[in-house]
Formats: structure tokens, C-alpha cells, sequence
């Protein structure tokens, strides 16, 4: 398992995802879920995958050949004329390899299911953020939904629910983004560090920010050391319970 999240506010976008996968307790391991496809200047394109780490590389593999073979009337990332193409290009992959190794994988019972994030902007259209489902449709990020997120989604839920809004600065939607990835973490030992984060300006048309967080960063631990403060002391500030007493009646 492992958790993605974009995030799109009014002046861009922000991509943050963990690196781990396990098959069991006993074995647990890193892999990369957040991958850059820009070229700068034209489109900025960011995928984040969580699920069969099989079926996600495999979708990522057929993109890179799409890109490396530059056949005239093959669509690739770099061809592409807007988002919502991205998106229903990367569904069709994702349709086409599952359906190859369905049949083989549900035999022994392994899930084959992968989701995606994409999102970034393309020249001449606003950014966007979409999410695309095993199935190979996907919804869209509003102003109403700013955020989406794919794995293990509900620890980092809440923190998203109170904070963020289309609205928000871009740095307060990365902070967020960051307490939202930490949280997870710190209750489901299936997501783990080294965090990836990207935050993307509306029309630069090129990824000028970037961070890889391992767990030990000093950061990180600044940011848990406050947030967990934060939250004890806002607790011991909250109202009384107005309490309906009950007598107890004796026999």
C-alpha cells in the first residue's frame, strides 16, 4: 500500500507521495510513486501511482515507449493536447495491461488494481489534477474538491477536510499535504518515507520546487514536534462537556 495526494488551490499545484511497498510484514521495501514528465516551457506533468507496483510499472514502462519510439500518430505525454487527454490516455493503459494480467494474477489471488494521479498544466489551459481509477475513468479536482488521493487515504483525510480550500496559499497546501503524508505514516506502518513532494506554479510551465523527505529529516521532525504541541494544547482548551447528570435511584 502507499499514499498519493494532489492538491489544487488557486495559484497551482502541489503532488506529495510516499515510497514504500510491502507484501507482508516481513518484507517491506522503497519504490518511487511520484514521476515528472514536463518539458519545460510546453507542459508540466506530474503521474503519482499507488496499488501493483507490476501493473504501475508496467503502465509507466508503455509510456516511456510511447515517448522513446516518437512515432508519427502514436500519442505519447509529450503529444498529447490537453490534461484531460493525459488522463484518458493513462486509463486506457491501465484497462489494457490489467486485462492482460487478470486472468493470471486472480488465480493466486493477487490484486492487480492500480490507480493513478495526473495532473500539471499544458500550455494554453488552466492546471489541473486528475484521479484515474483501475477501471480507466477518472474524476477531476474543483474549487468545491480541491483535493484528491489515491492508497491509504483515510488517516490523511481529516487534515485535508479542516484545512484546505481552493483558496489557500500554496505553501499552506504543502505544509498540509506534508501533515497529511506524516500522519498516515505515523498510523499505518504500510506507508512510509522517503516522502516525494512537488509544488507547481500556475503558468511557469516548468517544476521549480521539489523536495525528497526521509524520515529522519530535520524538518519533518520540526514539523511533528510542533503539530503534536499544537494539537495537545488545543485539546486542553476545549469547552466543558455539559454533561445531562443521572441520579442513580437505590432499591
Amino acid at each position: 500500500m502507499t499514499y498519493c495526494l494532489g492538491v489544487r488551490v488557486e495559484k497551482g499545484l502541489v503532488f506529495a507521495a510516499d515510497s514504500r511497498t510491502n507484501a507482508g510484514v516481513d518484507y517491506i521495501s522503497s519504490y518511487q510513486k511520484l514521476f515528472d514528465f514536463s518539458v519545460p516551457g510546453d507542459r508540466v506533468i506530474v503521474l503519482c501511482t499507488a496499488g501493483s507496483l507490476s501493473t504501475s510499472q508496467a503502465v509507466l514502462h508503455s509510456i516511456h515507449q510511447d515517448i522513446d519510439s516518437a512515432t508519427e500518430g502514436v500519442d505519447s505525454l509529450y503529444s498529447l493536447p490537453s490534461l484531460h487527454d493525459v488522463a484518458s490516455y493513462i486509463g486506457q493503459k491501465l484497462r489494457t495491461i490489467q486485462d492482460k494480467e487478470r486472468t493470471w494474477l486472480e488465480k493466486d489471488g493477487i490484486d492487480y488494481q492500480s490507480t493513478f494521479i495526473v495532473g500539471g498544466q499544458v500550455a494554453g489551459e488552466e492546471p489541473g489534477i486528475y484521479l484515474v481509477y483501475s477501471q480507466g475513468n477518472f474524476i477531476e479536482a474543483t474549487p468545491e474538491t480541491p483535493f484528491l488521493q489515491i492508497g491509504e487515504t483515510k488517516y490523511g483525510k481529516p487534515i485535508l477536510d479542516r484545512t484546505i480550500s481552493y483558496e489557500s496559499s500554496l505553501e499552506r497546501a504543502a505544509k498540509t499535504a506534508l501533515l497529511s503524508l506524516d500522519s498516515t505514516m505515523r498510523s499505518n506502518i504500510s506507508v512510509g518515507p522517503p516522502i516525494d513532494m512537488v509544488l507547481y506554479e500556475t503558468d511557469a510551465l516548468e517544476i521549480r520546487n521539489r523536495v525528497r523527505l526521509q524520515d529522519d529529516d530535520p524538518y519533518l521532525d520540526k514539523i511533528r514536534e510542533y503539530w503534536e504541541r499544537a494539537l495537545a494544547e488545543a485539546s486542553s482548551h476545549l469547552p466543558e462537556i455539559a454533561w445531562n447528570r443521572v441520579e442513580i435511584q437505590e432499591d
